[in-house]
C-alpha cells in the first residue's frame, strides 16, 4: 500500500502546474483508503502542497526601478506588478524626500475613482499607468533638488494584502560656471592670474585647464566646498608669475559634469598691468 501512496505523489511531481489542487486531492484519498501510508508518504504529501500553494502566492513581483534625472527635466518612476492573478483594489504612492522628509502619502489611484492626490496636490507628478494592467508609473517634470529621495509604489490586493517597492530618485545638478581674470600688475612674485568656477554642481564638477605654450609658466590649485543642499563648488585658480612673455595670451578653462552631456569651455586673455595697477596694459 506504501508503493501506491508513491506512484500518486509522482505523478502530481509530473504535472507540476496542478500540483496544489492535486497534492490536496490525492492526499486526501490516500489517507482514507491506505491509511497505513499516513505515517509517511501523506505527510510529505500535505507539506508539498502547502508549499507550492505558497510558492504561487509568492511569485508575484513589484518591479521598479533606480532613476536618475537631472534638475528641470522630467523623468517615470516606474512600477508595475507581474505574476499575480489577485484582485487589485488601489495603486498608493508614498515618498521621503528632501522637501518632504517625512515619510508620506501623496498619490492614490481606486478601480472605481481613478487618480487622485492626497496631502494636497503636485501637478508635476501624473499617473501614466494602467489600473487594469497593474501598471503603477509616475511621471514627474520639472525635477528639482527637493524631489530626491525614496518613492514607495504601493500595489493593494484581496485577498494577501500590500505588495510594494522602492524607487530611489537621483537629481543631478548642472553647475553655473564662470572664470574672470584678475590684471595682476608687472613683476616678479607669483600671483593669481585667472579663477574658473563650478559653483552648486551635483555630483561635483571637474574643472581643468588648456594652457598651451604656458604650460611651463602657470600652474592651478583646485578647492572645492561642499553646501548644506549636497551641492558642491569648485573653484581653480590659475597662478603664475605675470611677465611681459604670458601678456595677452589666451587660456581655457574646461568644466566637465556628469549633468550635462558636454563640456563648457571658457576662454580668457591674461593681461598684466604696467606700473600702477588700473593704469595703463602691455599690447604685444
Amino acid at each position: 500500500m506504501g508503493g501506491v501512496c508513491e506512484t500518486q505523489l509522482a505523478r502530481v511531481t509530473a504535472f507540476s502546474s496542478h500540483l496544489w489542487m492535486e497534492g490536496h486531492r490525492l492526499s486526501y484519498f490516500c489517507c482514507k483508503r491506505w491509511t497505513p501510508c499516513l505515517s509517511r508518504s501523506c505527510i510529505m504529501l500535505l507539506l508539498m502542497s502547502i508549499l507550492i500553494s505558497s510558492t504561487v502566492v509568492g511569485g508575484l513581483q513589484v518591479i521598479g526601478g533606480n532613476i536618475t534625472v537631472v534638475q528641470g527635466e522630467t523623468t517615470v518612476l516606474p512600477c508595475k506588478l507581474i505574476d499575480s492573478t489577485e484582485h487589485l483594489t488601489q495603486i498608493s504612492w508614498q515618498r521621503m524626500t528632501k522637501g518632504n522628509p517625512q515619510n508620506e502619502n501623496f498619490f492614490i489611484v481606486l478601480d472605481k475613482t481613478g487618480p487622485q492626490f492626497v496631502n494636497g496636490r503636485d501637478e508635476r507628478f501624473k499617473f501614466v499607468g494602467n489600473f487594469n494592467e497593474k501598471h503603477a508609473s509616475m511621471q514627474l517634470s520639472n525635477a528639482t533638488l527637493m524631489d530626491e529621495g525614496i518613492y514607495t509604489c504601493i500595489f493593494t490586493l484581496f485577498p494577501i494584502g500590500n505588495r510594494m517597492t522602492e524607487i530611489p530618485l537621483n537629481l543631478l545638478v548642472p553647475p553655473v560656471t564662470s572664470l574672470k581674470g584678475h590684471h595682476p600688475t608687472l613683476g616678479d612674485n607669483e600671483v593669481v592670474l585667472a579663477t574658473c568656477t563650478a559653483a552648486g554642481s551635483k555630483p561635483p564638477a571637474t574643472v581643468r585647464w588648456l594652457t598651451g605654450t604656458l604650460a611651463e609658466n602657470v600652474k592651478p590649485t583646485f578647492n572645492s566646498y561642499m553646501h548644506d543642499n549636497d551641492t558642491t563648488t569648485t573653484v581653480s585658480s590659475l597662478f603664475g608669475v605675470p611677465t611681459r612673455e604670458i601678456n595677452s595670451r589666451s587660456v581655457q578653462c574646461v568644466v566637465t559634469s556628469a549633468a550635462s552631456s558636454k563640456e563648457e569651455t571658457l576662454s580668457i586673455t591674461i593681461q598684466v598691468l604696467c606700473g600702477y595697477p588700473n593704469t595703463f596694459q602691455f599690447h604685444m
